[in-house]
C-alpha cells in the first residue's frame, strides 16, 4: 500500500530531478560548442560517473538479451533526443528552447496506451491540451522564416523521440536500476558520437569543461536518473505532465544567469502549464490516497 507520505516523496523526488534536469537550457546556450559536441563530452564525463556509482552501490550490470535491444534503441533514442534539443536552444532563447520539446507530454498521453496496451485516460488528454495551450502562448508566432520556430519545429522533433523512449524505458523500471538502464544508454550516445573525437578542438572543449561537467553530474547523472526511476511510482505520461514545470525553472534560470527577461506572454504560456502540473499532482495525491 502507498501511503500518502510516501506519493508525496515521490513527487518531491520527481520534481527534484526535473529542476536539475532544467539547468540543461542554460548550460545548453552558455557552452560554446556545437550542439553534438556537447552531447558527446556531455555522455563521457556522465558515463564515467555513473559507472563508478553503480559499482559503488554494486548493481547488476547484467541485462537479459530482449531488454538489452531494446536499452540499446532506447540509448539511440535518447542521444537523437538531445542533440535535436541543444539545436533547439542554439536556435532560440532557453524559453522557447526548453518549452519547444514540451509537446512531448502530449505526444506520450496518445502514444503510450498504443504502445504498452494500457487504458486511455481522458484527463491525461484534457491536461496535455491545457500545456499544448501554455506553449501556445509563450511561442504565438508561426513562420519558417523565423529562427524561433523553426526551433519549435526542432524541438518537437526531439520530443517525439524522448516520449518513445520514456515509453519503452517504463517497463524496464520495473526490472532493473534506473542507474544502470542509465549507463547503457549514455554508452550507446557516447559510442554514436565518438567519431566527432577526430574532429573536436581540444582546446575549446577544455575551456568549457567545468560547465561540461556539471551538465554531465547534475543534470545528466542526477537529473535523469532520478526522473528514469520516477517510473517506477508513475505512468510514463503523469510523470511527463507533471514534469512540466522544467520549462518554469530553465526560464527562471535563463533570467538569473542569461539575463532573458520573459514576455507577458511567456507568463501567460507559464501559468497554463503549472496549472497542469498543479492538476495533475493533486489528482496523483487523491489516487495514492484512496488505494
Amino acid at each position: 500500500m502507498v501511503t500518502k507520505s510516501h506519493h508525496l516523496r515521490h513527487i518531491l523526488e520527481l520534481n527534484f530531478a526535473v529542476l536539475c534536469i532544467s539547468t540543461s537550457g542554460t548550460l545548453g546556450k552558455y557552452i560554446s560548442l556545437p550542439p553534438e559536441q556537447i552531447i558527446l563530452f556531455r555522455s563521457i564525463i556522465a558515463v564515467i560517473f555513473i559507472y563508478i556509482y553503480c559499482r559503488l552501490r554494486k548493481y547488476d550490470f547484467k541485462i537479459s538479451g530482449l531488454d538489452f535491444k531494446m536499452v540499446l534503441i532506447c540509448g539511440v533514442f535518447f542521444g537523437i533526443h538531445w542533440v535535436t534539443y541543444f539545436y533547439a536552444l542554439k536556435l532560440s532563447t532557453v524559453a522557447i528552447g526548453m518549452l519547444s520539446i514540451y509537446t512531448y507530454p502530449v505526444i506520450t498521453s496518445f502514444l503510450e496506451p498504443v504502445i504498452l496496451k494500457t487504458g486511455f485516460q481522458k484527463s491525461h488528454l484534457g491536461l496535455a491540451v491545457l500545456v499544448l495551450t501554455g506553449i501556445y502562448f509563450l511561442v504565438p508566432e508561426v513562420s519558417f522564416k523565423n529562427d524561433h520556430f523553426i526551433a519549435v519545429v526542432v524541438g518537437i522533433i526531439s520530443a517525439l523521440f524522448y516520449a518513445i523512449r520514456n515509453i519503452l524505458m517504463k517497463p524496464k523500471v520495473a526490472r532493473y536500476d534506473g542507474s544502470v538502464l542509465m549507463f547503457y544508454q549514455l554508452l550507446v550516445i557516447v559510442l554514436m558520437l565518438s567519431p566527432l573525437l577526430l574532429f573536436s578542438d581540444f582546446l575549446q572543449v577544455q575551456t568549457q569543461l567545468l560547465p561540461i561537467a556539471f551538465l554531465a553530474l547534475i543534470t545528466t547523472t542526477v537529473g535523469h536518473t532520478l526522473l528514469l526511476m520516477s517510473f517506477k511510482h508513475f505512468s510514463a505520461t503523469t510523470a511527463s505532465i507533471m514534469s512540466s514545470v522544467q520549462p518554469i525553472y530553465g526560464i527562471l534560470l535563463g533570467m538569473l544567469f542569461l539575463n532573458e527577461i520573459p514576455e507577458l506572454h511567456t507568463i501567460i504560456g507559464g501559468l497554463l502549464i503549472l496549472s497542469a502540473v498543479f492538476i495533475e499532482s493533486t489528482r496523483t495525491m487523491r489516487t495514492a490516497k484512496n488505494s
